[in-house]
């Protein structure tokens, strides 16, 4: 979901990876509750950060604390930015109560990513 929004909300001034400690596939329901805010990550894949240790990055963004603390070191001048984000994958009960703890997550993750964006790719 963040590297929906971010791409999102800086077109074309930002490349954006992303990346997991673990590949695990994009949920259905992420793709779901992102589509009905008009950004599909249908397309996207899902993979492992070791994937891109060669590459330098400005930020390294980290979007739980299970990724913050397994993350490898990245080359360079990376600034590391973490948030830790309630895992809706985790979610139980009725598909109802699953898509709101998912449409709740992806405003809080539409939040940072506005703001991350207004602040650091909006300025350079």
């Amino acid at each position: 979901m963040a590297e929906g929004y971010l791409r999102h909300f800086s077109g074309d001034k930002a490349i954006v990876r992303s990346a997991g400690v673990e590949a695990h596939g994009v949920n259905p329901t992420a793709i779901a509750v992102m589509m009905e805010d008009g950004v599909d990550i249908s397309g996207h894949t899902s993979n492992v950060v070791d994937e891109y240790l060669s590459q330098d990055f400005d930020f390294v963004i980290t979007v739980c604390d299970n990724a913050k603390e397994r993350c490898p070191v990245f080359p360079g001048k990376a600034v590391m930015v973490h948030r830790d984000f309630p895992d809706p994958a985790a979610a139980t009960g009725t598909v109802e109560a699953v898509l709101e703890q998912f449409r709740a997550t992806r405003d809080l993750i539409k939040a940072f990513c506005r703001n991350f964006v207004s602040q650091h790719v909006d300025r350079r």
